[in-house]
């Protein structure tokens, strides 16, 4: 079938994952350049060419920006200058173009679907995407004299795409505690609750039945950060190892940022593929993509379900020309439970589906490397896909506060590259009317969904209401002992509350 494709079709003829743990003999504090570095080369070598050629055949590289340079400042240990530039001279690769991405965990397939466009446009033809987080070591050295010095000066072109935070906060849910994503997604878990009308334990409980066998999956995998098999109730229950979050996540369903891991993809023409002598069993197809971002949080009419990201899912597989049922394998974005419960809700797929929901074993448990996650994923996929030849397995990949979504759906099954009708359906999401706000909500109101804060010096409640005078929805904080009380031990949706303004603020006490 190969032989029927344009040349320019892009293909994935490489991957590379890579893990180093604080209790493992070998470690040695790398550096976010060398994690990616160390997962780049293993891509390389993964093509079954030879590796210095495919290198040296390398015209762009793109960097899923690390959490060290995700924030002003220097970082604790020191960084290079130039990321992108920085992998790429480690593997003997000396590109033409380096992109450094924004922030966003849809980044990986965002990228891995712009680069494949690019080379079947024909202004790209070998590229290498990569990331990686070394915050463990971070975290790690953060009280010790013996630190590493990570820095390096880098000279050379770099294409820095910013940060990339329009749409994700403002200051008016900075003033509200809504900045760390335990938080934001709170917010969206207990909603989804409050639609289905499930109690807090019962709905707990479904939270540690979704996640058990994804730590099933990171106990057999040799690059999980946690690889643990852990039961339900382990899950659920709050230990002093297990403690609180944010409401409604202990530890245990709180995506693991403290890793040291880096992932690496090679993508490529066809014409290149041959040109180097990339075996042909290795070619993995991208045969279905697709983009998607949603209106802000506090905009959208439905907090308790997110269809952006559904039509993000159905466009891909229309792509694709696949339905659910023609899926041999899923990985879905598991920061927390609640977008892998709405790619089910939307997509009609049981959360017990034998199928399984992750390759990896997810965020909280093989480890939530910032925003390169999903590149883990992919690289999953493309073994999953040469293994089973002919069938299909869909990645999808969530940023912001389910966001931005981005979806692959891969095969070894050849086809030419086809586009996409993202741009349209990114204008009717942004065309939805948005839900009226009152940023100052003085009076009476409810619950619309909530969270509450452990992490802060006095436990504090953060709540999303609705004003009974208009509708209106609104942001407010609480550490009245009562309301708190009810958020932290009780049933608080649809509770009546009574909110003033501060000057900074709404505050909200019960009625």
């Amino acid at each position: 079938m190969t032989g029927a494709v344009s040349p320019r079709t892009p293909i994935l003829v490489g991957v590379g994952q890579f893990t180093e743990r604080i209790d493992g003999p070998s470690y040695r504090g790398m550096s976010a350049v060398e994690l990616a570095a160390a997962a780049a080369a293993a891509a390389l070598a993964d093509t079954g060419a030879a590796p210095a050629a495919v290198a040296g055949a390398v015209d762009t590289v793109l960097g899923i920006r690390q959490f060290e340079i995700s924030a002003p400042g220097r970082p604790p240990l020191g960084c290079s200058t130039n990321y992108p530039r920085s992998v790429a001279a480690r593997v003997g690769a000396a590109p033409a173009r380096a992109v450094l991405e924004p922030v966003g965990g849809q980044g990986p397939q965002h990228a891995v679907t712009e680069f494949a466009a690019a080379i079947a446009a024909g202004e790209a033809d070998v590229v290498i995407v990569f990331g990686s987080e070394n915050t463990s070591s971070i975290k790690y050295f953060a009280s010790r004299t013996d630190k590493p010095d990570h820095s390096e000066e880098f000279p050379g072109q770099l294409e820095d795409r910013g940060l990339g935070y329009e749409g994700l906060f403002d200051e008016y849910t900075v003033a509200h505690g809504l900045h760390g994503a335990p938080a934001q997604y709170g917010l969206l878990e207990n909603a989804r609750r409050a639609r289905l009308g499930v109690g807090v334990a019962d709905y707990r409980r479904s939270m540690g039945q979704l996640f058990a066998p994804f730590t099933k999956v990171a106990a057999r995998n040799p690059y999980a950060a946690a690889p643990v098999e852990r039961t339900v109730e382990e899950i659920v229950t709050v230990t002093d190892t297990n403690r609180m979050i944010c409401d409604p996540y202990p530890r245990l369903l709180v995506a693991r940022d403290q890793v040291n891991q880096g992932a690496a993809v090679v993508l490529m023409s066809v014409a290149a593929a041959r040109r180097l002598g990339v075996p042909e069993d290795t070619w993995v197809y991208l045969r279905g993509h697709a983009d998607l971002v949603d209106q802000p949080l506090l905009d959208r009419g439905d907090l308790g379900y997110n269809s952006a990201s559904i039509l993000a899912v159905e466009e891909a597989m229309r792509v694709a020309g696949v339905g659910l049922t023609d899926i041999a394998t899923f990985d879905v974005y598991s920061c927390f439970p609640v977008p892998v419960f709405n790619f089910c809700d939307g997509t009609g797929l049981a959360a017990d589906d034998p199928r399984g929901l992750t390759l990896t074993g997810g965020l909280p448990y093989f480890g939530g490397p910032g925003n390169s996650y999903s590149l883990h994923a992919i690289a999953e996929t493309v073994h999953a896909m040469r293994s089973a030849p002919g069938s299909f397995g869909l990645v999808a990949a969530n940023g912001g506060i389910m966001s931005k979504y981005s979806v692959g759906v891969y095969s070894t099954e050849a086809a030419d590259w086809a586009a996409d009708d993202s741009a349209e359906l990114r204008a009717q999401v942004a065309g939805r009317p948005p839900t009226a706000i009152a940023h100052r909500a003085d009076g009476a109101g409810t619950i619309e969904t909530y969270t509450v804060r452990y992490d802060w010096p006095v436990r504090t409640g953060i709540i999303v209401g609705r004003r009974d005078a208009d509708g209106s929805r609104f942001l407010a904080l609480s550490e009245d002992p009562d309301l708190v009380g009810l958020l932290s031990d009780g049933e608080p949706l649809g509770a009546a509350i009574t909110v003033r303004h501060n000057g900074t603020a709404n505050i909200a006490v019960l009625r």
